[in-house]
């Protein structure tokens, strides 16, 4: 979703960091996070210390004994100084900003600033300056790492790859995160499903004279001014959760949320579908994109969970289940195989979803979703732990509001998610029973009949229109009229062209 201007400035920063021997994209991010990180700390620093004084209270600032840490210092510095001083002084800084004894110092301890020339930090600088990463647009961030795997050619079998901003919207505008909720991310790579949830919550509390939209008509500036001081704390301390098996991706996603206020980040480095005993029934509301395709070793999980499979889209909806507390809810993107697949686990997953879940919605999304990062197709399940599902709600996305070819050039940014959201908030208003438009109610009942398919495909009627063609006796007169017709037209043609070959 870059601007070719920013994507021009990214290869730029790219081949720098390859040209001075840091080809490993995976460095690449963390290295360009923690720059990143650094220059966006003091933006946050500045903004929380604004929203304070909103909220009438006493904001200190990360800075504190630390002012030569700031971005805006430092960076004036000339580039043999600027490497010390960020070797010596800033990185160690940012190692402890959340304190000594916090989960953020203790996956950044080992975080090493490999940058080692002076010229290489001072053009990044300037790059990153040049990429105008603001309030307005700091999902560009993300972007920015999805834009950098790009270059990993087993980016795709490793999951690592964002869920767009505006789909990652559109799941939690659906399960309407709120002040008090418990939200996790079992797999939450760079923290977007978390950010995303944040954002939602403070939007719903922000008054409209704060908000701001920008130049393609989105909104921004969710400063949370309506909030109280205790719901704000709870917010920021209580609210979000979420692990990742690769250190690189928890080191990113603890930077990327200290950069959206969340000081304290509970983030932590492990496989969540080995240890996860201890979060059981503790979350109201899951958000999430699991790895797709991947496996696991048998021994790991043996007695961990409820079908017997190996496959990683599977075991990580059992254990999304199993988070929840009842009454809790949960919005997953799974891969089209899950919705239809035969296996004994695929079907026993989905029993378990209808039967043991009320499921409220699937929703089927375009192949071209994840392009260029991929091309499955795939659809977003929303359920809430509990009652048994009485009927499913249906719909067939057919734009996102981008091309759904690699290039995912800007339409609209929206697509038909807005009547995705309006629609399904208001369901049980509407009459669905109509199999033939984009969205439709399907009993559960049915649904359990046909081996608890959830493919729209499986449900959808086709109407077709009849054509009543005239009898063969009118169409064989017509055709001769028609010859005929032409056969005069051709003679006269050529007596035309006769009478101009005597006048010459």
């Amino acid at each position: 979703m870059l601007s070719p201007d920013m994507k021009s400035n990214i290869n730029k920063l790219w081949d720098r960091f390859w040209s001075n021997g840091i080809s490993n994209p995976l460095t690449a991010i963390e290295q360009i996070s923690y720059l990143i990180f650094m220059k966006r700390l003091e933006d946050e620093d500045n903004k929380s210390k604004n929203n304070a004084r909103l909220r009438n209270e006493i904001y200190n600032s990360i800075f504190a004994g630390n002012e030569d840490c700031k971005w805006s210092v430092w960076t004036k510095y000339d580039s043999n100084k600027m490497l010390k001083h960020v070797r010596n002084e800033v990185f160690p800084f940012l190692k402890t900003i959340d304190g000594k004894k916090s989960l953020y110092s203790k996956y950044m301890d080992d975080a090493v600033f490999v940058i080692t020339s002076g010229s290489l930090l001072s053009e990044a600088v300037k790059i990153i300056n040049d990429l105008h990463i603001t309030e307005q647009n700091r999902d560009a961030q993300g972007d920015i790492y999805e834009y950098i795997l790009s270059e990993l050619r087993t980016s795709g079998k490793n999951g690592q790859f964002r869920t767009p901003n505006h789909i990652r919207k559109l799941m939690a505008a659906l399960t309407q995160p709120k002040v008090g909720d418990m939200i996790c991310d079992p797999a939450c790579g760079t923290a977007g499903f978390i950010v995303s949830a944040m954002m939602h919550i403070l939007k719903e509390h922000t008054s409209d004279k704060f908000i701001e939209t920008d130049e393609q008509g989105f909104k921004h500036n969710f400063v949370g001014d309506q909030l109280s001081k205790d719901d704000y704390e709870t917010l920021l301390n209580d609210t979000f959760y979420g692990s990742d098996i690769d250190q690189t991706m928890v080191r990113i996603a603890m930077m990327n949320l200290m950069m959206h206020g969340i000081r304290n980040p509970h983030i932590a480095h492990r496989n969540s579908l080995v240890e996860c005993e201890k979060e059981k029934g503790k979350y109201t509301l899951v958000l999430a994109n699991p790895p797709f395709k991947g496996s696991i070793n048998k021994e790991e999980i043996k007695g961990k969970f409820s079908i017997t499979t190996t496959k990683t889209e599977l075991l990580y909806l059992d254990l999304m289940c199993d988070l929840l507390q009842t009454g809790g809810r949960c919005a997953v993107i799974v891969p089209d195989g899950v919705l239809f697949g035969s296996s004994n686990a695929h079907k026993k997953i989905r029993e378990r979803i209808v039967d043991e879940c009320s499921l409220s919605g699937v929703i089927s999304m375009p192949s071209g979703v994840f392009k260029p990062y991929a091309g499955v197709s795939t659809g977003i399940l929303v359920f809430t732990k509990g009652e048994p599902t009485e009927k499913v709600w249906f719909y067939n996305m057919e734009a996102d509001g981008f091309t759904l070819d690699d290039k995912r050039t800007f339409i609209d940014g929206k697509g038909d998610i807005p009547d995705i959201i309006e629609k399904f908030h208001d369901r049980e208003n509407q009459d669905f029973s109509d199999r033939t438009g984009k969205c439709f109610f399907v009993p559960a009942d049915e649904i359990r009949e046909n081996d608890y398919d959830l493919s729209i495909s499986k449900y959808k009627e086709i109407e077709y229109e009849e054509i009543e063609y005239e009898p063969p006796e009118v169409l064989y007169n017509r055709l001769q009229s028609n010859e005929d017709d032409i056969l005069s037209k051709m003679k006269e043609v050529q007596e035309k062209l006769g009478e101009c070959v005597v006048d010459k």
